[in-house]
């Protein structure tokens, strides 16, 4: 029976298997490193959790289902799990990146895989309203396209179908991470990705409790090289952190719909405050991406940024915040307010920054799902506050 996706984060689709478990509704933590043999030869399934265990297959399997991929892999964060992915690429290979990603995955690939010798092309995927664009950068040794959409923090939004057409003309990986919207909101392998990558961190653990990473495929090939390379490099999810990820996706669907709903009227309150430039969201009907989102996903997300006045403003917000926390992380259920150029983004170097569109009064907001009344207040108490400041 096909389920739907907000009955997929509590049940997978084959779970028959609580028999085996004493009937546990809540799936077991097998706090164990190793599994005792029945034989020589013989085996239980398992062997080294550094290999697999019971709680990671669980979570896996169920990630993996979200995605509506063939497998997953659980990883230590999503750094961990960009990180065993650029293992699937071999010295002197090119990516074709987007332009604005997160500074973590901008420090990783301009500090250690082009050490490894990968290469990176960065383009705005963004702009691409046709093939062209794309195909005047590659070249003979370009093996991926890699993309965020949204983008983080400047919430630029790409055409995955196109994207997917460009790189299955030319023989190239569409890896696209997903973790802005999570698999409640968007299917990147649907739309012919062929690699999905999450920080589970996120929106998919959603308690802010605990760190996690997570690459999904739907090629047996590719989850062939992964399976090989998680239980040689060694990142893979422990049982306990598994668990809570498992927990956390039970209620993934209420959190995304909840939040949603609270980042439209913020953004909207936020729009009409004299002290803010910009907000940049797009479930508003004018950002540039509102159109593609509407056709590839089903919501637009919790995630706001937006642009004040000025610097002054910016770190008076963020001194003043109370109920909302100044903090560096997104997608769990309280609200967070991130300063990108001090934070996220510390280590991208500062013209790809400002060429991205990310200054001084840039600030990012991750919405929760606490009362939107009591977070509007919020803002207001500390817009006028650093208002009589200026």
């Amino acid at each position: 029976m096909a389920l739907s996706i907000e009955t997929k984060c509590i049940h997978l689709e084959d779970e028959d298997n609580c028999k085996n478990h004493y009937g546990a509704v809540s799936f077991p933590i097998y706090q164990t490193a190793t599994y005792a043999h029945p034989g020589a030869g013989k085996s239980t399934g398992f062997d080294y959790s550094r290999l697999q265990n019971p709680t990671r297959e669980q979570l896996e399997k169920t990630v993996a289902s979200l995605e509506n991929g063939i497998d997953s892999f659980a990883l230590s964060s999503g750094m961990a799990a960009i990180s065993l992915l650029m293992e699937l690429f071999s010295p002197g290979d090119n990516l074709i990146v987007d332009s604005d990603l997160y500074g973590g995955s901008i420090r990783l690939f301009d500090n250690v895989s082009a050490k490894n010798g990968i290469a990176f092309t960065r383009t705005e995927f963004c702009k691409v309203s046709d093939e062209n664009k794309i195909e005047n950068l590659i070249t003979k040794n370009t093996k991926a396209l890699y993309v965020e959409t949204p983008t983080n923090p400047m919430m630029n939004v790409s055409d995955i179908l196109l994207l997917s057409k460009i790189a299955k003309k030319h023989g190239l990986l569409l890896i696209v991470d997903n973790t802005f919207l999570s698999p409640y909101f968007q299917n990147p392998l649907d739309l012919g990705a062929d690699i999905v990558v999450h920080s589970g961190t996120k929106y998919l653990g959603g308690h802010n409790d605990t760190l996690a990473g997570f690459i999904v495929t739907n090629r047996t090939d590719i989850q062939e090289k992964l399976r090989f390379l998680i239980k040689t490099t060694g990142a893979g999810l422990a049982p306990f952190d598994c668990w809570l990820i498992l927990r956390g996706i039970k209620t993934l669907a209420v959190r995304m719909e909840r939040a949603q709903e609270n980042a439209f009227k913020i953004a909207k309150w936020l729009k009409e405050n004299p002290l803010v430039d910009r907000v940049i969201y797009p479930g508003f009907s004018e950002h540039p991406g509102h159109k593609i989102m509407r056709k590839q996903a089903r919501g637009f997300g919790a995630m706001i940024t937006f642009q004040v006045k000025s610097q002054k403003l910016a770190l008076s917000i963020l001194e003043k915040v109370s109920l909302i926390r100044y903090a560096e992380s997104l997608g769990g259920v309280e609200t967070l307010i991130t300063y990108p150029t001090t934070q996220t983004h510390a280590d991208v170097p500062e013209e790809l920054r400002i060429k991205n569109g990310i200054t001084n009064a840039t600030l990012r907001l991750s919405v929760g799902i606490e009362n939107c009344e009591d977070l509007i207040k919020e803002f207001k108490r500390v817009f006028s506050q650093a208002q009589k400041e200026e």
